[in-house]
């Protein structure tokens, strides 16, 4: 594909207007069409980034797609685009249900679409960073705690445990865990009957590592940690600010030349950011790349289903 690929984005809400800004901002994609049955929803962003606007999909001239509207909707959009032969970023997750989602990489992949999903925390630079230092990892904590989001009708098991699960994945080499253990609680009066507001997921890996995954949407402060230890190190990132520290212990004393108990003492190195990206932007970059073959369609949609197997595991064992 030599040309600048054509986008149309499928969704105004939060992420959909995200989506036309970066799309917009890029010199390697143009954003040709916005499809919002909202009116003055579509008007307002097809006109903010000169583009057109349709109530309903409609692909003629267009490359690719971007699909950010409610996940309930996914399924019958994605199969649209992927029968149309056109190029497809879905936002996370691909469907609500295992089995959809598994359908719609399918027939990707007997289409030879390319296919993406936007599990946007592989390119924060902090997780860049932090998994290119990673060599061993032996234990993996990641925390993704947000104070209740009204607008949010799906429980956090799809909405934020899938990402750390995946990070979880991608820290271990990308192999799926042998084992998952994991446990819901709905808590909050206004969350939908069978909307999770919590999450706590145990994995354990081949090699005999294991990772905790914590998500919460009744939490008072946002957090966003991914912690890895190794034997002899631990790597710890900020997923907000967007920083790594490394910290090795190096002696314990029982007792401090003061008489005041023990001392320890520990190495902390800060090292330098991989890059500075946006993810949104570095995300449309990679799919961009997957556009042009610089970058392997079969490889990422590979790498789509083991988070959603996981997830779709802890949410059938929470019902048993």
């Amino acid at each position: 594909m030599t040309a600048k690929p054509r986008f149309a984005l499928v969704g105004t809400g939060v992420m959909g207007s995200l989506h036309a800004r970066v799309i917009a901002q890029s010199d390697r994609a143009d954003l040709v069409r916005i499809i919002e049955p909202r009116e003055a929803a579509g008007r307002d962003v097809a006109d903010r980034f000169g583009a057109s606007w349709s109530p309903e999909l409609d692909l003629t001239d267009v490359d690719a797609v971007v699909i950010a509207a409610p996940t309930e909707l996914h399924h019958g959009l994605a199969e649209q685009v992927l029968n149309e032969g056109k190029a497809l970023l879905i936002e996370k997750p691909v469907c609500s249900s295992l089995a959809d989602s598994e359908a719609i990489v399918a027939l990707s992949e007997k289409n030879g679409v390319p296919l993406l999903c936007g599990l946007l925390e592989r390119f924060n630079p902090a997780v860049l960073t932090a998994l290119a230092l990673v060599d061993k990892p032996v234990h993996l904590t990641a925390t993704r705690h947000s104070p209740y989001a009204p607008r949010i009708r799906t429980g956090v098991a799809w909405d934020l445990l899938v990402h750390d699960v995946d990070l979880a994945i991608q820290a271990y080499g990308g192999q799926e865990p042998t084992a998952v253990r994991g446990t819901l609680g709905q808590f909050h009066p206004s969350s939908v009957p069978g909307a999770e507001d919590v999450a706590e997921t145990v994995l354990a890996f081949g090699n005999g590592g294991l990772a905790n995954v914590s998500a919460s949407r009744i939490g008072q402060r946002k957090v966003r940690t991914l912690v890895i230890s190794e034997v002899d190190r631990l790597i710890e990132a900020d997923l907000i600010r967007r920083d790594v520290t490394i910290y090795r212990h190096v002696s314990l004393d029982a007792f401090a030349p003061d008489g005041r108990g023990y001392r320890q003492q520990s190495i902390i190195e800060i090292p330098e950011l991989t890059t500075n990206r946006e993810p949104l932007a570095a995300q449309l970059d990679h799919f961009l790349d997957i556009l042009a073959g610089t970058a392997d369609a079969d490889t990422e949609r590979a790498r789509i289903l083991p988070a959603h197997r996981v997830v779709a595991k802890v949410i059938e064992d929470s019902a048993a």
